[in-house]
């Protein structure tokens, strides 16, 4: 049986070697730039949960749903690039890399987002699932994606206003959480599990992303050096940091993980037996 670890691998392979002449034109870097950041690395860790559930429930599916995989990196990865944009994070360093709008331009970050948005779905529509499952990967995905462009809106138009802990929360339930939560939800239609348990992935998920915009709030008071990305931005942002102090911020990440442990019990034992060997490292480091 092929492991996690082992799938991650295959999907990499696949990622690095995908045919992206779809793109091609007269243009002199427009194609490299639409690929350049999805194959820059990163974590992968997107793909990572919808291939923990599938391999637990459904694993013969796992090679099929690299182009779902492919879908849901594409899509982060536009937000990346325009999270990086001087409109919003003006960030210099992602992934270990020159971000897009300081090695081309502005535009053609923006195109180059733009485009791996518009991608994610056609990638989907080009998959070998069943037209059932193709709808309701593009709506998990569609919702994941447009709760994250609101918290991005309010994110961004009240820096520099002091939110409260409410508005806070409910930044980053969209911004991050509820696109994690899609991509549990994704492998969970995959393997085509009950209405009931797609649901309880989907909160587990959720709880999931809450912590991880908490840890990613204390990874910005760190130096950029060692996270991979420019770092010391959310200075004017309403972040965990900023509201509650790093202490506090710390005490809450750890507060969430007891719970994250405590629902691992609660779901699949095939599924919390993936997710446990994913999440181990994030969960046991103090960051």
């Amino acid at each position: 049986m092929s492991s996690l670890k082992q799938i991650l691998k295959d999907f990499e392979i696949y990622l690095q070697n995908y045919n992206t002449s779809l793109m091609q034109s007269f243009h002199p870097h427009f194609e490299n730039a639409f690929w350049e950041m999805v194959k820059n690395g990163g974590k992968r860790f997107r793909p990572s949960l919808m291939f923990s559930v599938i391999l637990a429930k459904n694993k013969t599916c796992i090679k099929d749903s690299f182009i779902i995989a492919l879908a849901l990196e594409s899509l982060h990865t536009y937000s990346l690039i325009h999270d990086d944009l001087p409109a919003m994070d003006n960030a210099a360093l992602r992934r270990n890399h020159k971000t897009m709008h300081l090695k081309y331009d502005e535009t053609t970050a923006i195109l180059a987002g733009d485009a791996l948005n518009t991608y994610a779905f056609y990638l989907i529509a080009n998959s070998s699932f069943s037209p059932k499952i193709k709808i309701k990967l593009i709506k998990s995905l569609g919702f994941g994606g447009m709760k994250m462009l609101l918290g991005q809106a309010c994110d961004c138009y009240f820096e520099n206003i002091k939110l409260n802990k409410e508005k806070l929360d409910f930044i980053h339930l969209n911004k991050t959480a509820k696109l994690i939560a899609s991509s549990l939800e994704m492998g969970a239609i995959i393997a085509k599990l009950p209405k009931k348990e797609r649901k309880q992935i989907y909160e587990f998920g959720i709880l999931l992303g809450i912590f991880f915009q908490i840890r990613d709030d204390l990874l910005d008071t760190m130096e950029s050096s060692k996270v991979g990305k420019t770092t010391n931005n959310d200075i004017n942002k309403n972040s965990y940091v900023n509201l509650l102090g790093k202490k506090k911020a710390l005490y809450a990440k750890n507060k969430i993980k007891e719970k994250i442990l405590k629902e691992l019990y609660n779901i699949d034992k095939g599924i919390a037996r993936n997710l446990k060997d994913l999440l181990k490292d994030y969960l046991q480091k103090g960051f």
